[in-house]
């Protein structure tokens, strides 16, 4: 680019010419030159640094277009940045995810964790490309693999790093809630083994010939014996259903027939509780496409939990309405229990794994925590929708709605 009063002088001159030749009137000239000599001024001001530092800006933010077309492509994030930390271009992904990405700022006010900083400065010392991990924790736990790749036009040119990444959030939650299941199951099972193990003990000691206390604890491990059976029983449906989740029913099951069956199975438990079982179904048959032995099981579970943590209200009513949803789309089954309910805190945490309002209570009535779990993914499985309603001393609804 020329310098300003070089540009300026050539211009003075070309009009002292056009005057002597009388090509330009006295009064026109000196306005011209008076103007030319202002605006020379001017532009003389800015030093040629400055005019370095604005050309390389505006260069910083060229990019070859064949890059920018291979990073529009990419379904995940990609943001390009320049050897000084600046963004210069960010695809639509990019745009979506980090909407405060502005094209000429520095990439440390959209992100900001060390680890991609350590990989960027690593990338342009090196040139070679790098990779980490990162997690924004605002507004969402989200973790991202972040590849890091250097990336010169040509040689001689300035370089551009290529920020790459890839969600594996879903990953990471399921890895903490496998890691998380494992350590309850482990919990709940080395309870009463080591419960098991400490009556082996006193009956092989202390307690050989004591015919009294024998009877006593050989009635307590059956009961531990009991629960881990029930809980190894949960776990094995658990992973059955996980297996088959995204397996699409196929069998035609009558509802009807299937909560009668459920209701007579519970007597003997419904007895011991002193409880009564009011059953409500319509006078037409209602069938849906399910897996009837899965859909039993969800009854089944219900109603005992029913009869386990609602019993003092003295009845367990189980009902089945054709159409019952909003839209009449779905079949509805209620299992209501008219007990002492719910607070409403724990509601929404009911269907988690070993999840527990009362585990002490639970234990002692042989829950194993899972019984809701299971119930949240047959239903899953089976396309329709579970909504649980409590108040305390009202007792729980649990509401099932099964497409038609």
């Amino acid at each position: 680019m020329a310098p300003p009063l070089l540009v300026g002088g050539g211009a003075l001159l070309i009009i002292l010419a056009l005057a002597v030749f009388g090509r330009l009137p006295l009064i026109e000239t000196g306005i011209a030159t008076i103007a030319i000599a202002a605006v020379t001024a001017i532009a003389a001001r800015s030093t040629p640094g400055e005019v370095e530092d604005e050309e390389s800006h505006e260069l910083s933010l060229e990019l070859d277009a064949a890059v920018e077309r291979f990073a529009d492509i990419l379904t995940e994030p990609c943001l390009i940045i320049n050897e000084r930390a600046v963004l210069t271009y960010r695809n639509a992904a990019a745009v979506r995810q980090f909407p405060r990405a502005r094209l000429g700022d520095p990439l440390a006010f959209t992100l900001r964790d060390p680890d991609l900083v350590a990989a960027i400065d690593a990338a342009v010392e090196t040139g070679s490309a790098q990779s980490t991990e990162l997690h924004i924790s605002v507004p969402n736990d989200t973790w991202y693999r972040a590849s890091v790749v250097p990336y010169r036009p040509s040689e001689g040119e300035r370089f551009f790093i290529v920020i790459t990444l890839y969600d594996f959030t879903e990953q990471k939650r399921t890895d903490r809630m496998r890691t998380d299941f494992i350590a309850n199951a482990s919990h709940e099972l080395r309870t009463p083994l080591t419960s098991l193990m400490g009556f082996i003990d006193t009956l092989q000691g202390p307690a050989a010939k004591d015919e009294a206390a024998r009877g006593r604890f050989l009635g307590i491990m059956r009961s531990q014996s009991e629960r881990m059976s029930g809980l190894i029983d949960d776990l094995l449906s658990l992973s059955r259903i996980e297996l088959r989740q995204h397996v699409k029913p196929t069998t035609e099951v009558n509802l009807n027939l299937l909560l009668r069956e459920v209701s007579e199975s519970l007597e003997p438990q419904l007895e011991a509780e002193n409880l009564e079982l009011e059953l409500k179904l319509p006078e037409q048959t209602v069938s849906v496409i399910g897996d009837r032995q899965e859909l039993f099981e969800v009854v089944e579970n219900l109603a005992e939990n029913a009869i386990k943590y609602g019993g003092g209200g003295g009845k367990v009513e189980i009902a089945l309405v054709a159409g019952g949803s909003r839209s009449g789309t779905h079949h509805a089954i209620t299992v209501t229990d008219f007990g002492a309910g719910i607070a409403e805190e724990h509601v929404p945490r009911l269907t988690e794994r070993f999840y527990r309002v009362d585990a002490e209570s639970s234990r002692k009535k042989k829950g194993t925590g899972l019984g809701l779990a299971i119930v949240k993914h047959i239903v899953a499985r089976h396309h329709g929708h579970l909504s649980i309603r409590s108040k305390l001393g009202e007792g729980t609804r649990v509401e099932i709605l099964l497409p038609r």
